[in-house]
C-alpha cells in the first residue's frame, strides 16, 4: 500500500498516481528485467481527456512502454456527452468487440471512422457478450487504436480486461487482509478459459475516485504480459 499525500484535482489524476506507479515499473526493469510488460493497461483515460494527455498517457511517456487507457465512464470532454444519442448506439452494440467512434465537436477525430483505418484515437467498445456496458478506450502511448481496441478485447473473460480486473481483485484481497477485514462473498470463477477474440489476435503496437492499490502483472492472452493499473474508486 502507498501513502498519497498529493490532493484530487480532476483532470490532474496523473500527478497523484503516475508517481507510485512508475517506481513499480522501475522497480522490475531493474530486478527482473525478463519480466518487463510488453504493454500497460491503465484504469482511465488516454488521449480521451480534457488536455489530450490522461494517465494513460502520463505513465507511457514515463515508462517508454505501450500505454492503453481502459475507462468504465464516458469522459465528458470536447462535446462528448452521455446523451439519449449516445446511449442509443449503446444500445446498438449487439456482440462482443462492437464499437463505434468518438469524435469531439472541435473536429478532433477520436474514434475510428466506419471501421477503416485512421489515426483515430478513442472509441466505445461492447468487452464481453452478457454486458450491455461499454468500455472506453483510448491511445496512452506508442499504440494505435485498433490495437488497444483488439488487445483491449481479447483480454476480457468478464465486462473488465483481466490485467485490470485481476489487479482490482488481488489489491482488495491484499488491503483485506492488512487491516484485518472480513472475507468477502466470493468473486466469480476466475478459472473460465478466456474467449477467442472476434477481431482475430491482439495485434501489434504500432509505435505507438483516487486511492489508488497496487499494480499487478498478468500475462495476456497471445502471449502479451500486461501491467494493470491500479483502480480509481
Amino acid at each position: 500500500m502507498v501513502s498519497l499525500t498529493a490532493p484530487y484535482v480532476s483532470g490532474f489524476l496523473a500527478f497523484r498516481e503516475v508517481p507510485f506507479l512508475l517506481e513499480l515499473v522501475q522497480q522490475l526493469r531493474e530486478k527482473e528485467p525478463g519480466l518487463m510488460p510488453q504493454v500497460l493497461l491503465v484504469d482511465g483515460n488516454g488521449v480521451l481527456h480534457h488536455r489530450g494527455f490522461g494517465v494513460a498517457c502520463h505513465l507511457g511517456v514515463l515508462t517508454d512502454l505501450p500505454c492503453v487507457g481502459v475507462a468504465k465512464k464516458l469522459l465528458q470532454v470536447d462535446g462528448l456527452e452521455n446523451n439519449a444519442l449516445h446511449k442509443e448506439k449503446i444500445r446498438l452494440l449487439q456482440t462482443r468487440g462492437d464499437s463505434f467512434p468518438l469524435l469531439g465537436d472541435s473536429g478532433t477525430v477520436l474514434g475510428m471512422v466506419s471501421g477503416q483505418p485512421s489515426p483515430s484515437l478513442s472509441q466505445a467498445l461492447r468487452s464481453h457478450d452478457h454486458s450491455t456496458r461499454p468500455l472506453y478506450v483510448s491511445v496512452g502511448h506508442k499504440m494505435s487504436l485498433e490495437a488497444a481496441v483488439r488487445l483491449t478485447c481479447c483480454c476480457c473473460k468478464f465486462r473488465i480486461p483481466e490485467p485490470v480486473r485481476q489487479a482490482d481483485i488481488c489489491s482488495r484481497e491484499h488491503i483485506r487482509k492488512s487491516l484485518g477485514l472480513p472475507r468477502p462473498p466470493t468473486p466469480r470463477s476466475l478459472t473460465q478459459r478466456p474467449v477467442a477474440c472476434p477481431r482475430g489476435d491482439s495485434g501489434e503496437s504500432s509505435g505507438e475516485a483516487p486511492s489508488p492499490q497496487r499494480q499487478a502483472d498478468r500475462t495476456a492472452p497471445g502471449g502479451c504480459r500486461s501491467t494493470a493499473h491500479c483502480q480509481v474508486g
